[in-house]
């Protein structure tokens, strides 16, 4: 589909009631311990917390352990304290595995997925597992997922550590890499239009 329709769909949901709250009452709304809440979401889309199964719906707030999955029509944003966030694509899977307010923790990923922190807010202490293995991030916009045939990363702004069996790729802005099971990270290369454009359009997104 492509990416400005992908991008109406997410913003249709604007029109729930709860979506249409201002950023200001969502937060007030959220309960101690609460990290944040979902922003957007479109399609097929679970919240699994312990043994409960969630319709992944704006303004649902988020907590440590909690899995938002999507399905194979679904995109959804998810925000961390009102700072990061987290654009997923469709058949995609976020695990809040350990979050710290302001610090950082561990959030497991499959599928696709764009980190977003703005570059003027303190940075986290954060990592990425996945089944290829680590991103570790301070604060940056980078995408992560199929690209080519092959799960990548790329960093559009900062820089990120790419990290697999024993082998460590720092990547800056403009660069990407790939990741593979129980192998190093592919080597680093500068990616063009085209690869971005399409890494972006995966999730409904723009590289800007």
């Amino acid at each position: 589909m492509p990416c400005l329709s992908r991008r109406a769909l997410l913003m249709m949901t604007a029109a729930l009631p709860v979506a249409a709250l201002p950023l200001a009452a969502l937060a007030d709304a959220r309960a101690p311990g609460d990290l944040g809440d979902v922003r957007e979401a479109t399609g097929e889309g679970t919240l699994r917390r312990g043994a409960e199964a969630l319709p992944l719906t704006p303004g649902t707030p988020l907590r440590e352990g909690d899995t938002a999955e999507t399905g194979t029509d679904g995109l959804a944003l998810l925000w961390l304290d009102e700072d990061t966030r987290l654009h997923m694509g469709p058949d995609s899977r976020i695990e809040l595995a350990a979050f710290l307010s302001e610090v950082g923790g561990t959030i497991r990923i499959g599928g696709a997925m764009v980190f977003d922190r703005p570059d003027d807010r303190a940075p986290l202490d954060l990592t990425f597992t996945t089944a290829f293995g680590e991103i570790g991030v301070r604060g940056t916009r980078f995408f992560a997922g199929p690209s080519r045939g092959e799960f990548a990363v790329f960093v559009q702004r900062g820089t990120v550590e790419v990290r697999g069996a024993g082998v460590t790729r720092v990547l800056a802005a403009g660069e990407g890499c790939t990741m593979h099971e129980d192998a190093a990270p592919g080597e680093v290369a500068a990616w063009g239009e085209a690869r971005i454009t399409e890494a972006f359009a995966l999730l409904g997104l723009t590289r800007d």
